[in-house]
């Protein structure tokens, strides 16, 4: 099942979440079509259950689903969409059409507010944690300013809106735990596709009468840069290894430490590649480049994951590391 909707997702988003739509949206274009196309597939319900209307799928089922929003920079929320509908629907609340999207919350004297919402400019609501408690917001009540990453916004809302918001019932740190999951997914599928770019500009570009690819150097930089890349995608499936909807901690620790470790040494490593050519608006590579230094540090960078690991093996009482580490990657 898992296989049947990666391959339809790769031929949907192949077709439509071009460099070129990629760019138009970037500019302030319109991605709704986009997200009509992406609704009418049916992929953002993937997790929730059949007697819902979804698929009914567990999270270990949709990891391709969630690789190909990063391998092609998808411009809409659909990872998160995906995660949020079926978080929403075991909780009990209705699944809300539209993009919906995740987002830590401060309180002010005069209502929330959450300073960095990913993706906050094409999507239709946020399910917002603030300290214990989960609310769904709306977007269109939000005052809306641009914040980090292009597509990225800081959204207020008044106290009132708040009060007034569907309550969610569930643990807040879950969805810590499924963004990290998400990203670790997005990043694995962005950096090969960063480095699918890299090694073919490598084996086109000539210099001194052969591509450069040829040059060991470089044969080095592209080794290295493959190590990352696989380490990252092995990670992130394991980040995404789960029954159900929700992965566990020391798994989502290790998946989003280890992409986000290979998101600086991958996009380092392309551009060094490319030259000043890589950092160019007219070049694709800077569209999955961008996206690795942001994701890399959405839901915590590797130092923060790097502590829950640690905190986890300190709690279980295991003597070595090493130990811990079998316990999570063993296959069951």
């Amino acid at each position: 099942m898992d296989d049947l909707l990666e391959d339809a997702a790769a031929q949907l988003l192949r077709d439509l979440s071009t460099p070129d739509a990629l760019r138009a949206i970037e500019a302030g274009g319109d991605h709704r079509a986009l997200w009509q196309a992406i609704e009418d597939a049916g992929f953002a319900d993937a997790l929730v259950p059949e007697a819902q209307g979804g698929a009914g799928l567990a999270l270990h089922e949709v990891f391709g689903l969630l690789r190909l929003c990063g391998t092609h920079a998808v411009p809409v929320p659909l990872g998160e969409t995906v995660l949020a509908r079926g978080w929403l629907a075991r909780a009990g609340v209705a699944v809300p059409r539209g993009g919906t999207v995740f987002a830590e919350a401060e309180a002010t004297a005069d209502g929330v507010v959450c300073p960095l919402v990913r993706t906050g400019r094409v999507a239709d609501q946020v399910l917002v944690a603030r300290g214990g408690a989960v609310r769904l917001l709306p977007v269109a009540t939000a005052q809306a300013t641009p914040a980090g990453f292009v597509l990225d916004m800081a959204l207020r809302w008044p106290a009132q809106a708040w009060e007034a918001a569907t309550p969610v019932s569930g643990d807040a740190q879950e969805l810590r735990l499924l963004q990290a999951a998400l990203y670790a997914a997005q990043l694995a599928g962005a950096l090969r596709a960063a480095f699918d770019r890299t090694l073919a500009y490598a084996n086109e570009r000539q210099q001194f009468g052969r591509p450069i690819g040829k040059f060991q150097a470089i044969q080095h930089q592209l080794a290295q840069m493959a190590e990352h890349v696989f380490a990252a995608r092995t990670a992130a499936q394991l980040g995404c290894r789960a029954t159900g909807i929700v992965p566990e901690r020391l798994n989502a620790a290790i998946a989003k430490a280890r992409t986000s470790e290979a998101a600086l040494e991958v996009a380092s490593m392309a551009h060094a590649i490319h030259g000043a050519i890589g950092f160019t608006a007219e070049f694709d590579l800077q569209l999955y480049t961008r996206r690795l230094h942001a994701w890399r540090q959405a839901a915590g960078s590797e130092s923060y994951w790097h502590g829950v690991a640690g905190r986890h093996h300190l709690d279980s009482g295991e003597a070595l590391v090493l130990d811990t580490i079998r316990a999570a990657t063993t296959v069951h």
